[in-house]
């Protein structure tokens, strides 16, 4: 019998993934510590190691497989001498079938009614709704024709373009009589399927187009970020900052930290304010479980990084206390994993609140939705010159607008402001949360 490699669980949460690709084939040696294949979880696409020494025997799941449930064997390493060209891909432990029910007691089957020969039906009945791309409904109102009578032979029935156009103007028929089977000889209606309808989303398909299948990671931003905005309700906060004095300190900076090989972004300094912001006022550093607060003694800041794949957040842990040039150094490395999917979970799970920067893209301002289970994100805008009331005078400075989300259940208005006030104060005297 020889060794089975199972999918393997790659997060905490993590239940199934996709078998992304394989970095070895049937007849490699392979020893502990050499990679086997790339696994796609809900959040990044990882390697996978191997734990034992062999041959690849028989790789039992194709790269490309989506939902592989955790703990299915995915491929057998072979021992000296073994043959396993027969093993067979196990079912997950959450997965083994049940065992087939007991053949019920013998009787005679009712003779069935025949059934009256299926007739050409128009696109749907009377009250039930119409399918029908945009484009055609479109057409069909500026004829004046009554979708419901004309016969669609799109997929599905679906009603399109080439259809409605030799369509006459006129009424829909009225809809036949269903017939009706003797009462003693009807059987029990079975309950009627789970419409998903109202779930389909419909595009015009008349507009050439393509498909593109969605990555695991992206369904999780999807899913979550619906979680977020319709449970959790958000309160924003907006102030507009002025970035001379950070813009000049960092210059200083980085022609001191030069022969370091270390430069210091905006962005890293906005993490290390953000932290020293949420360390003093602790009531914006929470989670809110329903029937608890949890407050955070340490401010890790998520930071959000496009990647190919999606958006992802890696984590700089206890911001307050970490140097500026320790922040940039691991954000770069961080950053540089993120778009290679090489982070670890632990290093993108957690972190107490988030910061979101599109200032680099020419945004002006805008409402970043919040992280969940996290109680606040920091949305950042572009540095622009704007006029500018200095002492009194009316002046030119280069100016942001930030703006916080705050999960209302958690953190009241005047504590959101407050924040947001200490983070506005440390950006414009930046030595304050440096020294």
């Amino acid at each position: 019998m020889g060794i089975e490699i199972k999918m393997p669980a790659l997060s905490p949460t993590m239940e199934e993934g996709t078998l992304a690709k394989w970095l070895v084939k049937e007849g490699d040696t392979v020893k502990s510590g050499d990679l086997l294949a790339e696994i796609e979880t809900d959040k990044a696409t990882m390697e996978f190691e191997a734990v034992d020494e062999g041959v690849i025997g028989k790789i039992l799941v194709a790269e490309g497989t989506d939902n592989v449930k955790v703990g299915t064997v995915i491929a057998v390493i072979a021992g000296e001498g073994e043959d396993v060209s027969s093993a067979s891909a196990a079912p997950a432990p959450s997965q083994t079938p049940a065992p087939a029910p007991a053949p019920a007691a013998s009787a005679p089957a009712p003779t069935p009614t025949p059934a009256p020969a299926a007739t050409a039906q128009p696109a749907a009945a009377s009250g039930s709704r119409v399918k029908a791309s945009p484009l055609a409904r479109r057409i069909a109102a500026d004829k004046g024709v009554d979708l419901a009578g004309v016969s669609g032979s799109g997929p599905n029935g679906r009603i399109v373009k080439a259809d409605v156009e030799g369509a006459k103007p006129g009424a829909a028929p009225a809809a036949a009589p269903a017939a009706t089977a003797p009462a003693a000889s009807a059987a029990p209606a079975a309950a009627p399927a789970a419409s998903t309808e109202t779930k389909a989303v419909w595009f015009d398909d008349s507009i050439p187009h393509e498909e593109e299948k969605l990555s695991n990671i992206r369904k999780t931003i999807a899913r979550r970020l619906t979680e977020s905005k319709q449970t959790v309700p958000h309160i924003y906060l907006t102030v507009d900052i002025r970035l001379d004095a950070l813009l000049k300190l960092r210059g200083e900076l980085n022609k001191a930290l030069e022969a370091r090989g270390v430069k210091l972004s905006v962005n890293d300094l906005l993490i290390k304010a953000l932290g020293v912001a949420l360390a003093r006022t602790p009531k914006c550093n929470v989670t809110f479980t329903g029937d608890k607060l949890i407050k955070y003694n340490r401010a890790d800041v998520s930071v959000a990084v496009s990647t190919p794949t999606g958006l992802i957040t890696p984590i700089v842990k206890d911001a307050a206390n970490k140097s500026v040039s320790a922040i940039a150094t691991e954000m770069k490395d961080l950053a540089a994993r993120a778009r290679e999917g090489k982070l670890q979970p632990h290093e993108y799970q957690g972190g107490t609140a988030s910061l979101s920067n599109m200032g680099m893209y020419g945004i002006k301002q805008f409402e970043a939705v919040i992280n969940p289970p996290q109680g606040m994100i920091m949305a950042i805008g572009a540095g622009e010159k704007r006029p500018y009331i200095i002492d009194d005078a009316l002046g030119v400075a280069t100016v942001m607008s930030a703006t916080g989300s705050f999960d209302h259940r958690a953190i009241d208005g005047a504590d959101g402001a407050e924040m947001m006030k200490i983070f506005k104060e440390l950006v414009e005297a930046p030595m304050g949360m440096i020294a």
